[in-house]
């Protein structure tokens, strides 16, 4: 239910692009992200970081799409959320020395050092490809080939990465972690 309450503004983001144009889904998309927020805040819980994050972008350059009327900002926006994610986890590695990937998923995931820090530089190199691919997409091709990338194609690689990278950490995760 969780994935289907992140997806939600993306899913209306692409009806309302299939029903009007890229104006009033970038509208949509607005309100739905403002939605999400306060959801969380009437709710009482905290809203998460990336929640926050995803709403500054699309609020800004969503905002810039609709009062220019240049869904340049919008095709900008897919690449700029990859770009800060990827440097955010390069960052933090060798700066802070945080591995936010072990972060996340190390009170449900033994893994050896090395390979923690290999699955965070592998997550990073996916959003700076991500990044850049939606770059190369949203500038060398027509608006709906783009549209369908953002919402299909940016959404199907997240999720064979995933995948993959379950794969991945299978054989190096403890005999007793993997036979549960």
């Amino acid at each position: 239910m969780q994935a289907f309450f992140e997806f939600l503004p993306l899913i209306i983001f692409y009806v309302v692009w299939k029903l009007a144009d890229i104006y009033w889904a970038t509208g949509a998309l607005i309100a739905m992200s403002a939605l999400q927020v306060l959801f969380y805040i009437v709710r009482g819980k905290t809203v998460p970081t990336k929640t926050w994050i995803f709403f500054g972008l699309i609020t800004i350059f969503g905002g810039l799409t609709i009062l220019m009327h240049d869904d340049t900002f919008l095709k900008w926006k897919v690449t700029i959320i990859n770009g800060v994610f990827a440097a955010a986890l390069i960052v933090s590695q060798y700066v802070f020395k945080k591995n936010i990937i072990k972060q996340f998923l190390g009170e449900s995931l033994t893994l050896p050092e090395n390979i923690w820090n290999k699955l965070n530089l592998s997550w990073a190199l996916f959003f700076a490809f991500c990044g850049a691919l939606n770059w190369y997409i949203a500038f060398n091709f027509e608006q709906e080939i783009w549209v369908n990338f953002k919402v299909f194609g940016l959404t199907g690689l997240m999720i064979v990465f995933s995948v993959s990278s379950i794969f991945a950490l299978y054989k190096y995760l403890p005999k007793e972690e993997s036979d549960s």
